[in-house]
This record gives structure tokens, C-alpha cells and sequence, in this order.
């Protein structure tokens, strides 16, 4: 009696395969994300702002 390769299993396994990698590149993302999420960046303590008047404003068409 000879043993038979079943091919499907093959291409089924493959697709497997593709969907783990896809899932763990996912999760890694999303752990990197969750990590630079809970670095606390400063900011500045007091508002910005500059008033510009309008004689420097130019109008480009």
C-alpha cells in the first residue's frame, strides 16, 4: 500500500499561516501604540497665540 500526499491540507495551511502573521504584525502595532500612548509628552504651560495684523497678509491667486 502507498501512502497519498493530500495537496489541500497544503494550501489550507498556507492561508493559516498568512492570517497568524497578519494577526501577530496587528497586535504588535497595537502593543507599540499602547506604549507610546502612556509616555507622558510635556506641552506647554501657557496658550500661544500672536495676533498678525492685516497688512501682512497677502492674497496669493
Amino acid at each position: 500500500m502507498y501512502f497519498q500526499k493530500k495537496q489541500a491540507i497544503g494550501k489550507s495551511n498556507y492561508l493559516i499561516k498568512l492570517i497568524i502573521k497578519i494577526a501577530l504584525v496587528f497586535f504588535l502595532f497595537l502593543i507599540i501604540l499602547l506604549l507610546v500612548d502612556q509616555i507622558n509628552f510635556p506641552s506647554p504651560n501657557k496658550k500661544i497665540e500672536k495676533i498678525i495684523p492685516n497688512e501682512n497678509l497677502k492674497i496669493i491667486k
